[in-house]
């Protein structure tokens, strides 16, 4: 069967109605791939979710589809959002396909250029300010507060909701839910759209849940630390987050699942061969001529 996209795939699931506009790019039904070669390296089936496949590359596009059809729903003409990279293009596509204005926010020379020039084709009207995410972030939500905008950044409890949809497809997927979830942490939103899924599917489906561990970049690892970092640090842009806006619910994440919070020294490392690692389990040869 065709895929619909996920307001409609997974409607009983998220907060539509008969009036929310069921907007999609066909975001969702990414794969679900196992490592072989690293399974068997470290003793574990491990999995990846291809999240890079969604229409602007991020699992982003998850939670903007449903933050901006409710915006639509709710009659605004102009959504607004702070942004590292993976936001401006989603809220950009999104807004776009919605008919709506799209405003981003985002910290001078500290964004992901590539997702940057996303947002411009879609012609999002950006606004560049001195300082952080963090004080980006701050800004947008003053305006949405006094201006007739609605923000889409993932305090927007929408936002959760679609993302959390990531949740129910490994679900499907695997037909129960991991052992363990690993994954990065920045504005914390995700881990706690994934905590939020898997709790809902397995109270409709006895899925089961996972435990949950965050990993923090080590010049933005707030949580770990237990305090906001004022200029956090990391060549992971997307993460670059001193004060996470979903910190709270994503100590709740880890506490209620017995998870962990670590702090990832090597994301630089990490980051500078990911793709070494890539072609190292999917190459058909591992002679240096097939990489």
């Amino acid at each position: 069967m065709r895929w619909r996209g996920l307001l409609s795939e997974y409607r009983e699931y998220l907060p539509v109605n008969a009036e929310t506009p069921l907007l999609t790019l066909h975001e969702g039904n990414t794969p679900l791939i196992r490592l072989d070669r690293l399974s068997e390296e470290w003793g574990v089936d491990l999995y990846v979710k291809v999240e890079g496949v969604n229409p602007t590359g991020s699992f982003k596009d998850r939670g903007m589809v449903m933050a901006v059809a409710k915006a639509k729903e709710g009659g605004s003409d102009t959504v607004i959002c702070a942004s590292t990279g993976n936001t401006s293009a989603s809220a950009a596509a999104y807004a776009a396909r919605a008919g709506l204005r799209c405003i981003v926010v985002i910290p001078d020379g500290k964004i992901a250029m590539g997702k940057l020039a996303q947002a411009v084709m879609y012609g999002a009207n950006i606004v560049s300010i001195e300082g952080n995410f963090d004080e980006a972030l701050k800004m947008v939500r003053a305006i949405s507060e006094t201006e007739p905008v609605t923000l889409v950044n993932s305090v927007n409890p929408y936002r959760l909701e679609g993302q959390k949809t990531a949740a129910f497809e490994i679900c499907d997927q695997l037909g129960g839910a991991p052992d363990i979830l690993a994954i990065p942490v920045g504005n914390a939103g995700n881990i706690s759209a994934y905590w939020k899924g898997f709790k809902e599917y397995d109270a409709s489906k006895r899925t089961g849940l996972p435990r949950m561990f965050g990993f923090e970049a080590e010049g933005a690892a707030a949580i770990v630390k237990g305090q906001p970092i004022e200029q956090p640090e990391t060549i992971a842009t997307a993460i670059r987050i001193g004060n996470p806006a979903s910190w709270d619910l994503a100590v709740a994440a880890r506490d209620e699942s017995e998870g962990k919070s670590i702090l990832s020294q090597m994301m630089k490392f990490y980051k500078l061969t990911a793709n070494w690692r890539a072609q190292r389990e999917f190459s058909p040869s591992q002679d240096p001529a097939h990489r």
